[in-house]
């Protein structure tokens, strides 16, 4: 299949400003405003929503807060999403070898990608990237919060979470890596009843539960591998935000539920 170098934005315009001024502004506007619930020292991991920037931004920006610290030392970004417009099997790594948004281009990590592709359940594929909006939203908090900084773009569709948790173990790393789950919590529910599920959704990944299914979380494949491979690592939850459309920018009769979820090293047991 013929594929371009480049990945071009898909929904720029739509669920954040083309204009790289205003995007820049914006996402400063949100990372400015954060107040996680807590702080979180050294995320080693993510969990972040992805919906348009006014429904969504300020959660997310609670977690990408978090990473000022660290803006130097992260040189590696596992991002993986879920596929909202293309069904595939398994993992879905792009062809392509540079993301582009409004405030840049944004490099494929080349020595990440060949390990990856080499792993169970991952195929090269540029479809399920074209149109996706789970990775691209992403892009503009990690570029302004980021110096140097490379990807490693997932797509995750129908795959057994403990292939998931293989390819986070293989890419692990060391403080140079950050992983990032992008996905939404549940979908369309009232108001009140969208709290309540996603509450209960958050407790299950405060157990280090790997059974959660789509109707939970959009993301749960690749949330399910990160709680596969977290305990093993000795991370610890931290729920920074829970929120949905209702408290953002929409009504509340049909809402979407949107949590930010830092996992780091439980380095002092004392304060928990």
């Amino acid at each position: 299949m013929a594929h371009a170098s480049q990945r071009l934005p898909a929904v720029a315009g739509l669920f954040y400003p083309a204009d790289s001024h205003s995007l820049h502004a914006q996402v400063a506007g949100f990372l400015s405003a954060a107040m996680p619930a807590e702080v979180v020292d050294a995320p080693k991991a993510l969990i972040v929503p992805h919906a348009g920037y006014i429904y969504s931004g300020a959660v997310a920006a609670c977690a990408y807060a978090e990473l000022t610290q660290r803006r130097e030392t992260i040189r590696r970004v596992l991002v993986l999403c879920p596929t909202h417009r293309v069904a595939i099997r398994g993992m879905a790594l792009p062809a392509a070898q540079t993301f582009i948004t409004p405030l840049g281009a944004v490099a494929v990590d080349r020595e990440a990608w060949l390990r990856a592709r080499e792993m169970p359940g991952v195929i090269v594929d540029d479809r399920p990237h074209a149109n996706e909006h789970g990775i691209e939203v992403q892009l503009p908090f990690l570029q302004s919060t980021l110096h140097h900084f490379e990807i490693l773009p997932l797509a995750v569709g129908q795959i057994d979470a403990h292939l998931v948790a293989s390819l986070l173990e293989a890419l692990w790393g060391g403080p140079e890596t950050l992983i990032v789950i992008s996905s939404d919590l549940s979908h369309y529910h009232p108001y009140r009843q969208a709290q309540w599920r996603d509450k209960a959704t958050v407790a299950q990944i405060r157990q280090f539960d790997a059974t959660l299914n789509g109707e939970q979380a959009c993301g749960a494949a690749a949330i399910n591998g990160l709680l596969l491979a977290a305990p093993r690592h000795q991370l610890t939850p931290h729920v920074l935000d829970l929120r949905n459309s209702g408290d953002t920018a929409g009504d509340r009769d049909q809402v979407v539920g949107y949590a930010a979820i830092a996992f780091a090293e439980n380095i002092n047991h004392a304060r928990h």
